[in-house]
């Protein structure tokens, strides 16, 4: 397995991890998070992917107050489940949880889900949607190749106050018809990429007071560690591309996103 990456210099601002995945990550909670608040990052949104990691989520969020945490069924999980009335009522159990703080990631997939599953996915993005407004909860969204499909859903559902839409994949024109609305849209380090142009483009386009950055660890780790295992403690590597980008300085973006967690995920 490659390396972890080394820390990178501590960020002047603190700032969020908007979303992650600890329990898809080598080591301990205790460290992962010491880790993060060594270089600035101040608290990290731990995200479930299914019942099980969702109840682990709450439970670590409860244990860490540097932790707070999302639940759901990913679009992907949909598909594969023998009773989905069943896990949705266990996520909505855990989703009145002070600690959790968003319903997600929840959403569309088309791109490893086939056309078989898309009802699927499409009635349990609705009954999440349903979920986060009827508890007040942040939605945070899943939107892998759906872009129209999933901003038809969530709009025909009516959003709520809330909404995030998390490791962004659109272009300038899908950013403004999500900020437009008073969506949020968060970038994780893919945005450093060579070929993703289409995401520096719609992160250009974007208020700044209307973006997040996230790891989405232990995936896509920023350049120059792409390939490498991510971690919470990578955040400054794509805030400051993100800054470069939107042509700010560090401490005044850093600070927006700071601003901007705070209102999507509380305290309330």
């Amino acid at each position: 397995m490659n390396a972890m990456p080394p820390a990178p210099e501590p960020l002047k601002v603190p700032v969020p991890d908007s979303h992650t995945h600890l329990d898809m990550q080598d080591g301990d909670v205790a460290t992962a998070v010491a880790a993060a608040a060594a270089v600035g990052v101040d608290t990290l949104i731990q995200v479930g992917t299914d019942v099980a990691s969702s109840r682990w989520s709450a439970e670590v969020a409860a244990e860490h107050n540097r932790v707070w945490a999302t639940v759901a069924l990913h679009p992907n999980e949909a598909p594969r489940l023998d009773d989905l009335e069943a896990a949705l009522a266990a996520i909505e159990e855990l989703a009145a949880l002070p600690v959790v703080r968003g319903i997600g990631e929840t959403g569309l997939d088309y791109y490893r889900t086939g056309e078989s599953g898309w009802a699927i996915q499409e009635e349990s993005f609705r009954r999440h949607i349903d979920i986060a407004k009827r508890l007040r909860k942040t939605l945070v969204i899943h939107d892998r190749d759906a872009h129209d499909d999933v901003l038809r859903i969530l709009l025909s559902e009516g959003p709520p106050d809330r909404v995030v839409f998390h490791c962004f994949s659109g272009d300038d024109q899908m950013a403004k018809a999500c900020t437009d609305r008073g969506f949020v849209i968060s970038f994780a380090g893919n945005i450093t990429f060579r070929n993703n142009q289409h995401l520096r483009d719609a992160l250009a386009a974007a208020p700044a007071d209307r973006v997040l950055v996230e790891t989405d660890a232990p995936f896509l780790a920023p350049l120059p560690y792409r390939g490498r295992p991510c971690a919470p403690y990578l955040i400054p590597l794509t805030l400051r591309a993100m800054a470069q980008v939107k042509g700010m300085e560090e401490t005044e973006l850093g600070a927006a996103i700071a601003a901007t967690a705070l209102q999507m995920f509380g305290p309330f």
